[in-house]
């Protein structure tokens, strides 16, 4: 995947890692770009279109791709926090429909296009023998703004008692001080990391690469519908007796597993609002999920959509995801406003979507985002009633930990 995303054969391409399977799309068949207020399209033998829109924003997205004179596709791309806001900003979402798929299973690599140029330009890539490239990383020192983070959070934890939210996460931004390597970060911290979904991608001239402790919405071609809250967290790595003695306090710790509780039953109300009802259930309640650098408590909870409902409705519902803005969500993410700039990708999702109505996306944490030369870390803590400042900053130097030791300078 790293080769493919490095070859400089497609300027826009998404990598996309699933449990088994990996895909990369390359090249632009088609084209949806959201922006507040207007999306912009761009399909094969048609005059790009922008166009306003009214109504959610996954509604618009629903609608450009149903309305794609193609008589399949799939679409790979991202959306961003500020798809949520109630008076959203900015970039939203940006999807393309690749000229050339490669999808790697069992070892095997199959590739699909619509030119059979770029099908035999790729094929030749994969059977080149090219030795691996083994850049070194440059660890990024994450132990910085704390001061001001950590007045944030007693902010947050002061509005918690007022009573305008249960809960919200408060993240920090960590600028990485020189030029990086997108897809050389991507191999190194993947090797690293144990993460539920990983991608890397460059689309319009935007980076990012992550390993995603956490799926926010999974729908298959039957309509069944799975998400995977994470809340409560602990350090992991640090072998035998440490892991072990932080593992016990998380799964013992009432802040944790409150986090953990009111997150889980939250994602239940809201696949209520898409589900049949009856089908609406948890599993695996509150296992400890290993993560890189950090290990998380967890749950599955499912459902089978409601007839008349899609995966738009159901990204929807969960979108975004409990775990990364708060409790209740309006209010969170009202507040996220103004305790921070604004998010962009951090805490929005990476999508996989197809005519077939089925869909994977990835909650996007543990990331490296890149923009005009600049490179930048970001991560969170969920705040409570019982939260302190001085632990959630370490909660985030513990997350940041999962990719700042393997950013690969630009050589």
């Amino acid at each position: 995947m790293t080769r493919l995303a490095g070859s400089g054969l497609f300027t826009d391409h998404v990598v996309y890692e699933r449990p088994g399977r990996w895909t990369f799309a390359g090249g632009v068949r088609g084209e949806v770009v959201l922006d507040a207020g207007t999306v912009h399209t761009r399909w094969p033998d048609r005059e790009p279109l922008s166009a306003p829109y009214g109504g959610r924003p996954a509604g618009a997205l629903r609608e450009a791709f149903a309305a794609a004179p193609l008589p399949a596709w799939n679409a790979y791309g991202w959306i961003a926090f500020e798809f949520a806001s109630a008076r959203p900003s900015g970039r939203l979402a940006h999807l393309v429909v690749p000229r050339v798929e490669v999808r790697v299973e069992d070892g095997e690599a199959r590739v699909s296009g619509t030119d059979p140029r770029d099908v035999e330009r790729v094929a030749d890539l994969l059977a080149a023998d090219v030795p691996s490239r083994t850049a070194a990383p440059s660890p990024v020192d994450v132990r910085q703004g704390g001061d001001a983070y950590r007045a944030r959070v007693a902010r947050a934890v002061g509005d918690i008692a007022a009573g305008r939210y249960q809960k919200v996460i408060v993240s920090r931004r960590v600028d990485v001080p020189y030029p990086v390597d997108v897809a050389a970060t991507y191999a190194r911290g993947r090797a690293a990391n144990t993460p539920a979904r990983s991608f890397l991608l460059d689309l319009g001239g935007f980076q990012a690469t992550g390993f995603s402790p956490e799926v926010l919405a999974s729908v298959d071609e039957d309509g069944r519908v799975m998400t995977q809250p994470l809340a409560g967290t602990r350090a992991f790595g640090s072998g035998g007796d440490a892991d072990a003695r932080t593992r016990k306090e998380l799964e013992t710790d009432p802040k944790e597993i409150f986090e953990h509780a009111v997150s889980v039953r939250t994602s239940q109300e809201e696949l209520y609002r898409v589900c049949d009802p009856d089908s609406v259930h948890v599993t695996g309640f509150m296992t400890v999920k290993e993560r890189g650098s950090v290990q998380h408590l967890g749950s599955s909870v499912g459902g089978v959509l409601a007839p008349g409902r899609t995966c738009w409705d159901a990204l929807d519902a969960l979108f975004p995801g409990v775990t990364a803005s708060g409790i209740p969500k309006a209010g969170a993410i009202e507040a996220i406003g103004g305790l921070e700039e604004r998010r962009g990708l951090y805490a929005g999702a990476v999508v996989a979507v197809s005519h077939t109505g089925a869909l994977d996306s990835a909650l996007v944490l543990r990331a490296l985002y890149n923009e005009d030369g600049r490179a930048w870390l970001r991560a969170g803590a969920g705040i409570v009633s019982g939260s302190t400042p001085d632990r959630e900053y370490e909660e985030t130097c513990e997350k940041l930990s999962s990719i700042s030791p393997y950013v690969v300078p630009l050589a």
